[in-house]
């Protein structure tokens, strides 16, 4: 009987140590935050690539956090502000950070 509960507590203590490593900081995400990041970027770059005046190899698009940073050269401040536009209107997104620049 003690043997088990040996096992039970080494089960338990490794249960917690691999819930707090997965947790977030102010400088690092958490698991579900890195996943709610990458579906946000692929939901603006398909929101980019379906959008005929805009290219998609132009923009880069990074998320941390909700935050999403669009950077690149396009060849209007329309198409700029048509990215920013799309950016904001993704679920999730808590901000948007312009960075491109007109070629």
């Amino acid at each position: 009987m003690k043997t088990r509960n040996i096992y039970a507590l080494f089960f338990l203590s490794l249960f917690s140590l691999t819930l707090l490593g997965c947790g977030a900081t102010n400088t690092r995400e958490g698991t579900g935050e890195y996943i709610d990041d990458t579906v946000i970027t692929t939901k603006v770059k398909a929101a980019i690539l379906n959008t005929a005046s805009l290219k998609v190899s132009e923009i880069n698009v990074e998320t941390y956090k909700g935050a999403v940073q669009l950077s690149g050269f396009v060849s209007s401040q329309d198409d700029i502000n048509t990215a920013m536009r799309l950016a904001r209107s993704i679920t999730g997104v808590t901000s948007v950070k312009n960075s491109m620049q007109v070629k």
